[in-house]
């Protein structure tokens, strides 16, 4: 069982008062170790192929009597969708308030957590500052809270990803994968799952948006198997026989008014036919989506053979699921 936030293992340094976080939130990445990854891609591989069995399969009672909060201030198409969906599935019903009452200025985090605490066992949260997660979570001395995206993190789609990953390549060490553009909350988790793994992580992005300092030091004391964090501005130099490309959208939510000038300096990092002939002769094309097409990726490439963009998209589901197990095991 993992232990959230507490540091053990290749776990997220504690910080004071953050013990009571241990083994019920799962916030970032760096709330695994590698025993907890590994694990969690072999049950999310295992509930994928048993979704067939429908109420026969091992792990449909799983959640049988709980109730999970859905707390999204942020619109999302398959995080809610994937997140509900796995959790009946899982045998457990969700509630979805509103996000001015849950997540607004009615009343403190402190109290919406204490009160969800009364009535569910868990909450997933999709909001933008990492803060008002762990805030939430911080408050509360029962309930799971998942982190289902930030401003700052998206560690649930870093599962998908290395999930995605591991049924195309089978043994992802001494792999690498170029992601291509802004050093946003994807790129961050993405990197600290890929690295535990093994995978070594080519970062290109104009200069002064690739990963901060912190995030670079947090790899370099997870990474397993040789696996690096390599920051670039030259994409070309980046995606030179790598065996995946990833890109995420250039302006993220929140940041819509600097979207003019991003899209003028990200021009050059745009995931073309020109640019994929300069990985490697079996590289993937990769993105969390939704994607602006025509902007950080053409047609021709998001649409093409080598893209695993949709397979991304249905791990959501099965390595939400695994999340969910692992979290309510007890």
């Amino acid at each position: 069982m993992m232990e959230s936030a507490s540091g053990r293992g290749g776990g997220r340094q504690a910080a004071d008062g953050a013990a009571n976080l241990a083994g019920r939130c799962f916030l970032s990445v760096l709330d695994f170790n590698p025993d907890d990854l590994e694990h969690h891609l072999a049950l999310a591989a295992t509930l994928k192929q048993d979704r067939r069995l429908g109420r026969e399969a091992a792990t449909s009672a799983a959640l049988q009597g709980t109730y999970v909060a859905i707390l999204f201030e942020k619109p999302s198409l398959r995080t809610r969708s994937t997140f509900e969906i796995a959790i009946r599935e899982l045998g457990g019903d969700f509630i979805d308030p509103s996000a001015d009452v849950a997540l607004g200025t009615r009343e403190s985090l402190a109290d919406v957590g204490r009160s969800l605490e009364r009535w569910v066992e868990g909450a997933v949260v999709r909001t933008f500052d990492q803060a008002r997660i762990v805030d939430l979570a911080m408050a509360t001395s029962e309930l799971r809270v998942i982190n289902a995206l930030s401003n700052d993190e998206h560690p649930c789609q870093a599962l998908a990803d290395c999930l995605t990953l591991q049924e195309r390549w089978g043994t992802p060490q001494g792999r690498r994968v170029a992601y291509v553009g802004d050093g946003n909350n994807v790129a961050r988790s993405f990197a600290q799952a890929a690295t535990m793994l093994g995978i070594t992580v080519h970062v290109a992005s104009p200069e002064g948006f690739g990963l901060p300092d912190a995030v670079a030091a947090d790899v370099e004391r997870i990474a397993r198997h040789g696996a690096e964090l390599v920051q670039f501005t030259d994409p070309i130099a980046a995606v030179r026989g790598v065996d995946a490309v990833y890109t995420d959208v250039w302006t993220s939510m929140g940041r819509e008014a600097e979207q003019a000038e991003r899209n003028r300096l990200f021009a050059p990092y745009q995931v073309n036919d020109r640019l994929m002939a300069q990985a490697g002769p079996d590289a993937c094309f990769m993105h969390c989506l939704p994607a602006h097409r025509g902007e950080e990726v053409t047609d021709s490439v998001i649409d093409g053979p080598t893209s695993v963009v949709f397979e991304q998209a249905e791990n959501r589901l099965h390595s939400g699921k695994a999340l969910l197990v692992m979290l309510f095991e007890d």
